[in-house]
């Protein structure tokens, strides 16, 4: 075999591994990325095999060939100068630091894989998987916001490069935040996320695409149907689409056998078995990480309530949000913005020159700027897409400087920006517009659907816990909304108009008396 026959088949090989991967067949894929590695010759497909190897062990939960894995891999990167690899092995390095309980280089790892993942210049199918796999790993670590950013940057990537939207509808990630909003008492939440999860589903199956969706996604869908049933809300179902069928799907991956032992548990509760529910749960061996820390004492909660033994119901539910409240997002999101700003700060002094004038990113907050933004809605309109657009200006702000310094206003603004984003719809962007002012687009969206948009944000941020934060100076949010239409020449009218209306929406909201409001 030539020099060019093994290149070719090396990329084949690469190729088929991730396919196996991509079907949830981690240990088939494992036996051809060995093949590469012992034979290749080429650095690039040597460092690609050991970054897929690495996944693959993610996959099926080999902890104690973590260390070398990543050791090997990043040895085979460093000098390559494919961001695209660069990222992938931060994302995945992210995930084998939590298991090791360091979370400081974990987050580290999250923040280097986005950055270099960014700094993809012909970005394809490949570094669509790569954001795919690092939402994957903010969401396992409960930075549900982050993963919702990270998988809609997969999402449109990976339309681009014609992969089907049902690839990368990631149910898991959604899932996950479902639960945890259960686990801190917002249980209507939960449903309301698990109902737009199964909504998803009907209309890929409607659309003929049942053979696009990943095993392990069908495993996510069963048991968004089964934590429903739990919680007393039964979804209608169909042929090969009720909650056994699904989490019976999975392949060989880890989550999928944590999810289907969970989703046994949802269901016996559903049926009223809580007896079998409770010794499911006693005997059930699942990651911490699959559906939170707190998933099996919520679902002991559920069973006992059912079982009408309401004070140890009472108890296990108490035990769930101590648990969920080991992991709080808030509090998380705010180291994961200070890490940010560290490496912001010694990567702008390195490059300053380079990309003065040229940055697309708001630095304090890690949002699309002013200049991205208009970007965004010039080529949304151009293409013929409707949407709204909505001026957020935060109230009480002035008082957070005046009380509290600079410094904590600019924590005040990082949190703001993760508390917009958590409570965005898929497909909806947040900017920073300029000092604490903020702007969402709405694409495809109409004004009753932007008023909800809006009661939703505001309720979010009202309800944030400012007191830990800045004592004694809540933060409210005021909003105005309007439609952005036009096109052509009257483009730049259009845009103006657009925001002079919501501009002045958010004004009258400013100015109408309103329970708790903060005073400048």
């Amino acid at each position: 075999m030539g020099w060019l026959d093994r290149v070719n088949d090396q990329v084949d090989v690469l190729t088929r591994a991730r396919a196996l991967q991509e079907a949830s067949r981690s240990a088939e894929a494992m036996v051809a990325l060995d093949r590469v590695i012992r034979t290749t010759d080429d650095p690039y497909a040597r460092a690609d095999a050991l970054v897929q190897r690495l996944s693959a062990l993610l996959n099926l939960g080999r902890t104690a060939e973590y260390t070398r894995a990543i050791e090997e891999a990043s040895k085979a990167v460093e000098d390559l100068s494919e961001p695209y690899l660069h990222g992938h092995l931060f994302g995945l390095a992210a995930l084998a630091a939590h298991h090791q309980g360091a979370l400081d280089r974990c987050v580290t790892h999250l923040v280097r894989a986005s950055r270099a993942l960014g700094a993809v210049e012909d970005p394809d199918r490949d570094t669509a998987w790569a954001w795919h796999d690092l939402a994957m790993a903010y969401s396992y670590l409960s930075f549900h916001g982050y993963a919702l950013s990270a998988i809609e940057r997969a999402r449109q990537l990976g339309m681009a490069a014609g992969i089907p939207e049902e690839t990368f509808a990631a149910p898991g990630i959604r899932l996950r935040n479902a639960v945890a909003l259960d686990h801190n008492g917002d249980s209507d939440g939960c449903l309301r996320v698990l109902r737009d999860i199964d909504s998803d589903l009907a209309r890929f199956l409607r659309a003929g695409g049942a053979g696009r969706i990943r095993p392990s996604s069908l495993a996510a869908y069963g048991y968004s149907a089964a934590r429903r049933a739990a919680l007393g809300e039964v979804p209608q179902s169909g042929p090969g689409t009720d909650a056994v069928t699904l989490l019976g799907h999975g392949g060989d991956s880890a989550r999928a056998r944590d999810m289907r032992q969970l989703g046994e548990v949802c269901l016996a509760i559903a049926e009223g078995r809580a007896v079998e529910a409770v010794a499911r749960l006693d005997s059930a061996t699942v990651a911490r990480e699959t559906l939170g820390a707190a998933e099996p004492a919520r679902l002991r909660s559920l069973a006992l309530a059912r079982a009408g033994d309401h004070a140890a119901a009472h108890r296990a539910d108490r035990h769930a949000f101590r648990l969920a409240a080991q992991r709080n997002d808030r509090l998380r999101d705010v180291y994961v913005d200070g890490i940010e700003a560290r490496i912001d700060h010694e990567e702008m002094r390195r490059e300053a020159a380079r990309y003065e004038g040229e940055a697309l990113t708001d630095p304090l907050t890690g949002l699309p700027n002013r200049r991205r933004l208009e970007r965004y809605i010039a080529a949304m309109v151009q293409r013929g897409e409707l949407g709204v657009i909505g001026v957020c200006d935060l109230d009480g702000f002035k008082a957070v400087n005046t009380r509290h310094g600079h410094h904590s206003g600019d924590l005040v603004l990082q949190r703001v920006a993760g508390v917009i984003n958590r409570v965005m719809r898929r497909g909806d962007v947040v900017v920073r517009y300029g000092g604490d002012e903020f702007v969402v687009v709405l694409p495809g969206t109409s004004m009753e659907e932007a008023a909800e948009v809006g009661r939703r944000i505001a309720n979010a941020v009202r309800t944030e816990d400012w007191e830990s934060l800045v004592p004694g100076t809540p933060v409210a949010v005021s909003i105005g909304f309007a439609e952005v239409t036009g096109s052509g020449a009257a483009l730049r009218e259009a845009l103006r108009d657009a925001f002079q209306l919501a501009d002045r929406e958010m004004l009258r909201a400013k100015s109408r008396p309103r329970a708790g409001r903060s005073v400048e």
